[in-house]
């Protein structure tokens, strides 16, 4: 973040924010600082868990017509990712709407539930090796919950190939240790990776209460996960030319005859269950915010590497994998979060979440 660093304090980087009129107030002074979840203290994770907890006890916001399984104010941002799915994921805006929606999650954290820190992330390679001691899932008061019960499974088709299947793990069951044993998803499966059971899809966006299933799967973060796969993205020349190849790379999920987890795919499928793998869902997962916090860490880095060109970059169109076929998405377009403060928001445009020190933002990561 160093050169990110540099151009806030030389005036470089509001130049290149005034050139498209966004506005830059975050400064060296006030910029929140993201850290690893690891190297939290005791006091900071109790606290970020404390805050999570109270967003699943607090009610919704979200009116029951417009999405009936939603039960508390934490699905009310499931439901807006729900809904939003089809255009925000294999699309021009996907890197810059899921930033949007975390910072907005981070927002209600910390001024509904009283959290005093910032979204932590979820450094990949440092608990590739063994996902399930990490302090994320090691079950204890201050991780984000523990693997499923032991339920015994198949193997996980985790690509839409069918190749490069996750073996059955030590769980597959419902959470039962941790902060968050006995969550429930209460919205509707839309998408599930049917391994283990039937999951049931009902109607869209309806009431559908089930216990959140884990088979936390170290084989994936040992093969997929690891400091070189991260420095491939970043340094690969392959990937460096611009936003489209990037994107594409992290995203990656291979083809008809070769298998790939890009890290986007991996940070939902190691966690191997319902309804993590269910894209449409996958926010119910609590680890999805680290996850997510991640994969912007990573934007960001790739980002600063050249801060004037890369900016403002955007490839792709407005629909996932162009289906329906659709226009090309552009910095103008409007991103929002729906219902989620009580009322519909359209959102504003991209471009004003083009940089994590610019527009309404105000961050860094550690």
């Amino acid at each position: 973040m160093l050169e990110l660093y540099i151009t806030a304090a030389d005036g470089n980087l509001a130049k290149y924010l005034a050139v498209e009129n966004v506005t830059q107030t975050c400064s060296l002074s006030n910029v929140a600082v993201r850290k690893d979840y690891t190297s939290l203290t005791t006091a900071e994770k109790l606290d970020y868990i404390s805050a999570v907890n109270c967003m699943f006890a607090s009610p919704s916001l979200t009116p029951s017509a417009e999405a009936p399984g939603v039960r508390s104010r934490y699905e009310d941002f499931v439901a807006t990712h729900v809904n939003q799915t089809d255009y925000i994921h294999l699309t021009g805006n996907f890197l810059y709407w899921h930033r949007m929606f975390i910072w907005e999650f981070e927002q209600a954290l910390r001024n509904e539930c009283g959290y005093s820190g910032y979204l932590p992330y979820w450094n990949y390679p440092k608990t590739a090796e063994d996902l399930l001691g990490s302090p994320i899932f090691d079950g204890t008061a201050t991780s984000q919950s523990g693997n499923g019960n032991y339920l015994a499974h198949n193997s996980t088709p985790g690509l839409p190939s069918g190749l490069l299947n996750i073996p059955a793990g030590s769980g597959g069951g419902c959470i039962e240790t941790g902060p968050y044993a006995g969550l429930v998803a209460n919205i509707s499966a839309v998408a599930p990776v049917d391994t283990y059971e039937n999951i049931t899809i009902g109607d869209f966006l309806s009431y559908e209460p089930r216990c959140v299933k884990r088979d936390v799967s170290n084989y994936i973060g040992q093969n997929w996960a690891t400091d070189s796969q991260v420095a491939d993205l970043l340094i690969n020349p392959d990937y460096q030319s611009d936003i489209g190849v990037w994107q594409t790379q992290l995203q990656n999920t291979g083809n008809a005859t070769v298998g790939f987890y890009g890290l986007h795919a991996y940070g939902h499928m190691t966690i191997n269950g319902d309804p993590s793998t269910d894209f449409y869902l996958s926010p119910t997962e609590p680890t999805f915010w680290l996850h997510h916090s991640m994969v912007d860490r990573l934007f960001s880095t790739w980002q600063n590497q050249d801060i004037e060109a890369r900016m403002f970059q955007i490839s792709g169109t407005r629909t996932m994998a162009n289906d329906p076929p659709s226009a090309n998405a552009t910095i103008e377009d409007l991103i929002g979060v729906g219902w989620v403060s009580g009322e519909y928001n359209e959102g504003i445009a991209i471009k004003n979440y083009a940089s994590i020190m610019g527009g309404p933002l105000c961050y860094i990561y550690a």
